[in-house]
């Protein structure tokens, strides 16, 4: 967790950014590049606050579908795989 100017935020970072060889071998190597992303993402509140999110969007996708348990989604439903996708916080 950091805070700048008041407000809260969260960093996730893979193990080849230059954050984690920063943070767990001592810096990137002269004969290395890292290769990973650091990301610095708007604190929500915790985790037990988005699993209730979640909760209530699966119990409202039963309502609608007319499932009285998750396993029912399958026989209620067609579900369709996307392959891509726009992703705002770790776009290029």
């Amino acid at each position: 967790m950091i805070e700048e100017n008041n407000e809260k935020f969260r960093l996730f970072y893979g193990m080849s950014s230059k954050t984690a060889m920063d943070k767990h071998s001592g810096g990137v190597a002269n004969y290395r590049a890292s290769e990973g992303k650091t990301v610095k993402i708007p604190y929500r509140g915790s985790v037990a606050e988005t699993v209730k999110d979640l909760l209530g969007g699966i119990r409202s996708t039963c309502t609608y579908v007319g499932a009285a348990r998750l396993k029912e989604l399958t026989k209620r439903t067609t579900f369709i795989r996307v392959a891509e996708q726009h992703n705002e916080v770790f776009g290029s």
